[in-house]
C-alpha cells in the first residue's frame, strides 16, 4: 500500500508496463516463467540453421552452439493501427515495430488511451543495430544514392526510434533516443526520471528493444569470448562460462508519484532514486567492468534515494555469467555495502540473464521489470 506520505519530491511511480521477451508475450507470462525458473532458450536443428542461411559446414562445427533466446511471431505487425502503409511497414526495422506495439500496450496498461493523452508525454528509449537492414535490405540499397535509400535508412536508423513513436502517437514531450550499449534501457529509465523531476514532461515512456535478424541461428563459440560454450547462462555460478544472445522489448510508463496518487493510477512500484556514471579508462579493457565505478554508482543511487542499506533485500544485477564480469560485480556490491550495519542477515542477488541470456539494448529494462515484479509480488524468483 502506498500513502500520500510516501510521495517524496524525488519519487517516480511505475504506472504501466509491457514486455515481449523470449517465452513471454506479456508481463504475466514473464512473471510466471521467472517464478517457475524457466530457461526460455531455443535449440535449433540442422535443418532450421541451414534454412536460416547458416553454412552447412559451420552448422556442423563442434564449436557451433545452436541455441538462442528468440521472440516468436516477431514478424507480425499491426501497421494499420499506427496508420502506416504496407510499403512503410515492410521497410521499417522490426525493432521499431516491436517497440511501437509495446509502447501502445504499456500506455493501455497504465490506463491511458494511446494517441489521446492530455498529458505532456516524453519518450526515452534505444535499440540495437538494425540487422534487418544489414541482412534483409542491404542488398537492395542502390550505391548511387537513387532508389528508396533515404526511406530505407530512415526506417532502420537507431536515431528515429523515439521520435517515430512520438510522431505516430502525437506525444509532445522530449523524445530522446538513448545509445549506451548494454545499459541503454536503464539509462533511458534514468533520463525519463530526470525529465519528470525537471517538469519537462508529466508522463514518460522508457525502454529498449533488441531483435536479431535472422533469429533462429546460433553462434560459433571461441575461447575467451563472452558467449557460453554450451548455450546456457549461469550467472553467479561456479560453472559460469558466458552468456547467450537474445531478443526482446520492454517499455514502462512513469509519472511523478504525487501525480500518480492524485490521478489514482495503479502503481506497480516506486523508483526512489537513480544514478549514472562511467568508468573512464580505469579498467583492464574497453569491454571490462570496473569495481570502483560500479560501487560508486550504487552508493550514488543510495544517496539520492535515501534508502538505508540495511533495508535492501534484493539486488537485480547485470550478471552476464562471465568469469570476468560476475566476480567484479559482486566485489563492487560488497564495497558499496561495506561498513554498513545490517539488520537483515542476507541480501539476495540475481540476474534475469539466466532465464534468456543477454538482450543487449533491452537487457536493462528486462532486469528493471523483473525487479518491479519482485517488489509488487513480494517474492524473489529463482
Amino acid at each position: 500500500m502506498i500513502h500520500e506520505s510516501d510521495a517524496g519530491s524525488l519519487s517516480i511511480a511505475v504506472v504501466g508496463m509491457a514486455v515481449r521477451f523470449p517465452g513471454a508475450r506479456d508481463v504475466t507470462a514473464f512473471w510466471d516463467n521467472l517464478t517457475a525458473g524457466v530457461e526460455s532458450v531455443t535449440e535449433f536443428s540442422q535443418e532450421e540453421l541451414i534454412l536460416a542461411g547458416v553454412d552447412p559446414n559451420t552448422a556442423r562445427d563442434p564449436n557451433y552452439v545452436a541455441r538462442a533466446a528468440v521472440l516468436e511471431q516477431f514478424d507480425l505487425f499491426d501497421a494499420e493501427l499506427f496508420g502506416l502503409r504496407d510499403r512503410e511497414a515492410e521497410l521499417l526495422d522490426p525493432q521499431h515495430r516491436l517497440f511501437l506495439e509495446c509502447a501502445w500496450s504499456a500506455l493501455e496498461d497504465a490506463g491511458y488511451a494511446p494517441g489521446r493523452s492530455s498529458h505532456n508525454v516524453g519518450v526515452f528509449a534505444g535499440c540495437s543495430l538494425s540487422t534487418y537492414l544489414l541482412n534483409n535490405l542491404g542488398g537492395t540499397l542502390d550505391r548511387t544514392g537513387a532508389d528508396f535509400n533515404l526511406a530505407k535508412l530512415i526506417a532502420n536508423d537507431k536515431d528515429y526510434l523515439a521520435t517515430r513513436l512520438a510522431y505516430l502517437l502525437d506525444l509532445r514531450g522530449p523524445a530522446v533516443t538513448v545509445q549506451t550499449a548494454c545499459s541503454t534501457s536503464l539509462v533511458a529509465v534514468h533520463q525519463a526520471n530526470q525529465s519528470l523531476l525537471n517538469y519537462e514532461c508529466d508522463m514518460a515512456l522508457a525502454g529498449g528493444v533488441t531483435l536479431r535478424c535472422p533469429q533462429r541461428v546460433g553462434y560459433l563459440h571461441q575461447g575467451g569470448s563472452m558467449l557460453s560454450p554450451d548455450g546456457h547462462c549461469r550467472a553467479f555460478d561456479a560453472r559460469a562460462a558466458g552468456t547467450i544472445p537474445g531478443s526482446g522489448v520492454g517499455v514502462v510508463v512513469l509519472k511523478r508519484l504525487e501525480d500518480a496518487l492524485r490521478d489514482r493510477d495503479f502503481i506497480h512500484a516506486v523508483i526512489k532514486g537513480s544514478a549514472v556514471n562511467n568508468d573512464g579508462s580505469s579498467k583492464i579493457g574497453f569491454t571490462a567492468p570496473n569495481v570502483d565505478g560500479q560501487a560508486s554508482v550504487i552508493r550514488a543511487a543510495q544517496a539520492v534515494s535515501a534508502v538505508p542499506c540495511d533495508t535492501i533485500g534484493y539486488i537485480e544485477a547485470h550478471g552476464t555469467g562471465t568469469g570476468l564480469g560476475d566476480p567484479i560485480e559482486i566485489e563492487a556490491i560488497g564495497r558499496a555495502f561495506a561498513g554498513t550495519r545490517r539488520e537483515r542477515p542476507w541480501c539476495a542477488i540475481g540476474s534475469v540473464k539466466s532465464n534468456f541470456g543477454h538482450l543487449e539494448s533491452a537487457a536493462g529494462i528486462a532486469s528493471f521489470v523483473k525487479a518491479v515484479l519482485a517488489v509488487r509480488h513480494g517474492q524473489i524468483p529463482p
